[in-house]
């Protein structure tokens, strides 16, 4: 089982304790995302087509020994590290191809390769892993009475620094011990569909990943435009809605290369999964968190729509967000910079329980709390005082320094659990008993 590292060193009095469990990347696993040949800068004859059009007539043009001889190597290749590959290949070519044929008859062995032409193997947890979120696993059966299944969100950095999500299962034992389930090779791309609504101009996404059986097997990239630098920072939650219905909502920061937006992600069960932007005046920042449940029959945020402080947002409409005022601001040194959340809320005998995150000086990202009022969560209770983690010697290296950061943490029973990145590198682990968190907060 995981150790503990006992608490502190000589310049760093975390409350909390750091866990003996790291989680890092995995370069070696890849899933197929689509490709689309850029089209060459240089005027062409527009009668001579796209070079998608090019290329599906290389396609066409192959004789069967060399369609076969190609369309053998580049299953073989791919079959030991996907699953479904013709499935995969098949949806490519219709994605790219159908349009460009004019009624042109097609083997089913020349669409195959044709769409391998427009995808690529794409390592998504090439270069970190972290920021993560945990909420409780839809399936606790066969667990432990007094433990807890659990799924983890990621933010994997793959080539491009452009960013996913990927998953990890585990559980925490009745013991008080922490760990995650093994991780297996496989990581499962998914049929994406577009769902037009009353925004055909900025569709919401479906993905579906099939039978794939394993939560930690799905990756979720960036599809859209809006999305196509990055999809950031998931803070999911399990939503429980007022006829006890069970949702996992997450918002996420959608990154384009020039603008940042929220969108929504949403599941009932981790294999099928709906994206939408979010809408509104408040909508347009980062680190919007949902509550776990409505607030006097509103939904509730928290947001940090100004980049300093913390503030409780509420709509009526889950994906339109226009009111909200400020409820926390930076108060101790290490949050002069900005103050926001790190994760929805945690519903508690006491209050709504919130980490957070503080930027002092050089920089120096920490991991703070405060306690709201449970019925006007607009009312600020206690904070704590001092950081629960900050970055120390053995933790402040990494692709940036001095950070430490989460997407949310879990209450089981008595004990507050966290997850946090660190130094935008690798994920880290530590847990509190809630009496002593409470008792450090003013």
């Amino acid at each position: 089982m995981p150790a503990v590292i006992p608490r502190g060193d000589p310049i760093d009095a975390d409350l909390m304790t750091r866990i003996d469990l790291e989680l890092c990347p995995a370069p070696a696993r890849v899933v197929l995302r689509p490709f689309v040949p850029a089209e060459s800068a240089i005027d062409a004859d527009p009668r001579d087509g796209s070079r998608v059009e090019h290329i599906l007539r290389h396609v066409l043009a192959l004789d069967r020994a060399g369609l076969d001889a190609e369309l053998d190597w580049v299953v073989t290749s791919l079959a030991t590290r996907h699953r479904d590959v013709e499935r995969l290949l098949q949806r490519r070519f219709e994605e790219m191809a159908d349009r460009f044929l004019a009624g042109r008859s097609v083997s089913p062995r020349q669409a195959l390769l044709a769409g391998a032409y427009f995808a690529e193997e794409y390592a998504f947890e090439a270069v970190a892993l972290f920021n993560p979120s945990i909420v409780a696993h839809p399936d606790q059966s066969g667990v432990e009475p007094g433990a807890l299944r659990f799924v983890l969100s990621l933010r994997g950095v793959g080539e491009g620094h452009v960013s996913s999500v990927s998953f990890r299962t585990g559980q925490i034992s009745a013991q008080g011990t922490i760990a995650v389930d093994p991780l297996d090779r496989w990581a499962t791309s998914p049929i994406i569909d577009r769902i037009a609504g009353d925004r055909p101009d900025d569709p919401a996404l479906r993905l579906d990943y099939g039978p794939a059986g394993d939560i930690a097997q799905v990756v979720i990239f960036p599809i859209s435009f809006q999305q196509r630098h990055g999809i950031e920072d998931l803070r999911l939650v399990r939503f429980t809605d007022d006829d006890g219905r069970a949702t996992y909502i997450g918002t996420y920061t959608a990154f384009s290369g020039e603008t940042v937006r929220q969108e929504l992600l949403r599941t009932d069960d981790f294999v099928t999964f709906e994206l939408a932007a979010l809408r509104g005046s408040l909508s347009a920042s980062k680190g919007m968190a949902l509550f776990p449940r409505r607030i006097d029959g509103q939904y509730a945020m928290l947001g940090r729509h100004d980049h300093e402080n913390i503030w409780l947002l509420k709509s009526d409409d889950l994906y339109r967000w226009d009111r909200g005022s400020v409820i926390v601001s930076p108060r101790w040194s290490w949050e002069f910079i900005q103050i926001g959340n790190c994760g929805s809320p945690i519903e508690i005998d006491e209050g709504w329980l919130v980490i957070t995150h503080g930027v002092g000086p050089i920089r120096n990202y920490c991991l703070g709390a405060c306690l709201l009022d449970k019925h006007d969560p607009s009312k600020l209770i206690a904070r704590s005082t001092r950081p629960l983690i900050r970055p120390s010697n053995d933790t402040r290296e990494g692709y940036v320094p001095n950070v430490v950061y989460s997407c949310g943490a879990i209450v089981l029973g008595r004990a507050l659990w966290l997850p946090y990145g660190v130094a935008d590198s690798f994920t880290a682990f530590a847990t509190v008993p809630l009496d002593e968190l409470l008792a450090a907060m003013a």
